[in-house]
């Protein structure tokens, strides 16, 4: 844990230090606000101790610009010269917690851990959030801005959104941001992938089943849908569920209420459905694949997401988004690619589009030098 002392106290810097540094912290002091500040925009800490009164730039000043620059280091403001009023100052405006002087050794020592455990509880839950809820979407092209707008006029409403395009070209991701900026996104986000799921097990998934409704159901078991009430459920590749599922998320649609494999009991539930699919449902229609009166229930609103060689003009962006990702994730150590490099995968064609890109950047990653040249795509890509 790395800790930073700022405070114009000679002795009360290297106290500090030495208390911390006896309970294994690595601990560095700045003696004002102005190299505090600094040393806080080119490293960072678990934590920083910061004295209010020090000349040229105070401790509240040195606690706005840290919050203005988005430093998320916990910050604990210490002072001999504070009243209760400037305490709550400092916590309004982002403080973590507030020490009197003289500093007493056990309250340090429990603020310090306490601001530790909280600043490792945010940082693991944003990483959960980005596991869970994916990349974002990335590029300026204008087909990708299009979908932005959609996403932003979409998201608040409730209605049903069918998303459409090629595999690989990021629906999971629309359907993502969709939940995520709407009213439901503190309430769970389902997904379910009716292709992966074989047809005679798709109604007990979606709408769950009973003890004994059939051979292998040893007990009673939630659907999807009643996993997602309240909030999303996302139904990928819908164009290959099997019509007498299609028939049965239809009732769901129209009634807001489910019925559990083996059971007779209705259960209401509050949803809103996202779909996608890479099929062209009004032809799946027209071959008696997929019910029309559904196709209009899930198609409030139609999203059309580009595919990757409709949108090249966002490759050098998607690169820099991958090689960056891959490379914290991986640990690998950083790599550039060269202008020819970018150029020669912007002429590709994309068959596998999103997902194909960032397999071929993470190839080069691993394969190609540094800086990354046009002879690496060509040995490895093209």
């Amino acid at each position: 844990m790395r800790v930073l002392i700022v405070d114009d106290e000679r002795a009360i810097r290297y106290s500090l230090k030495e208390i911390l540094e006896m309970e294994s912290y690595q601990v560095e002091v700045a003696e004002n606000g102005e190299e505090g500040l600094q040393k806080a925009e080119k490293e960072k800490y678990d934590a920083i101790f910061c004295d209010i009164k020090m000349p040229q730039m105070d401790g509240t000043e040195m606690l706005t610009r840290l919050v203005e620059e988005g430093i998320e280091s916990p910050v604990i403001m210490i002072s001999g010269h504070a009243d209760i009023s400037t305490a709550v100052d400092c916590i309004k405006k982002g403080a973590y917690d507030f020490i009197e002087k003289p500093l007493d050794l056990n309250r340090i020592l429990i603020t310090l851990k306490n601001a530790t455990d909280k600043a490792s509880l945010v940082s693991q839950t944003k990483l959960l959030k980005k596991k869970v809820y994916g990349q974002q979407m990335i590029g300026e092209s204008q087909g990708i801005q299009h979908v932005r707008e959609m996403v932003e006029k979409v998201a608040p409403t409730d209605a049903s959104v069918l998303i459409v395009g090629a595999n690989g070209s990021g629906k999971e991701l629309v359907a993502r941001a969709l939940h995520q900026q709407s009213q439901r996104s503190m309430m769970p986000y389902v997904e379910v992938n009716c292709a992966a799921i074989p047809s005679e097990l798709i109604e007990s998934e979606l709408f769950g089943h009973e003890k004994g409704s059939f051979t292998s159901a040893i007990k009673q078991h939630k659907g999807k849908f009643e996993q997602a009430d309240g909030g999303t459920l996302f139904l990928d590749e819908i164009g290959d569920m099997s019509p007498a599922a299609q028939a049965k998320v239809l009732r769901v649609l129209q009634e807001r209420k489910i019925s559990r494999v083996g059971s007779d009991k209705d259960i209401t539930v509050n949803v809103r459905v996202i779909s996608a699919t890479n099929k062209d449902l009004q032809e799946e229609i027209r071959k008696g694949n997929f019910r029309e009166d559904l196709y209009h229930r899930l198609s409030v609103i139609v999203i059309r997401v580009p595919s990757l060689d409709e949108r090249k003009d966002d490759i050098p962006l998607l690169v820099d988004f991958f090689k960056d990702q891959i490379c914290s994730e991986s640990a690998m150590p950083r790599k550039e690619f060269s202008k020819e490099a970018v150029a020669m995968l912007e002429k590709k064609s994309w068959t596998g589009n999103i997902r194909e890109l960032r397999n071929v950047v993470e190839r080069l990653l691993i394969l190609g030098g540094n800086p990354i040249s046009e002879a690496d795509v060509k040995d490895y890509v093209i």
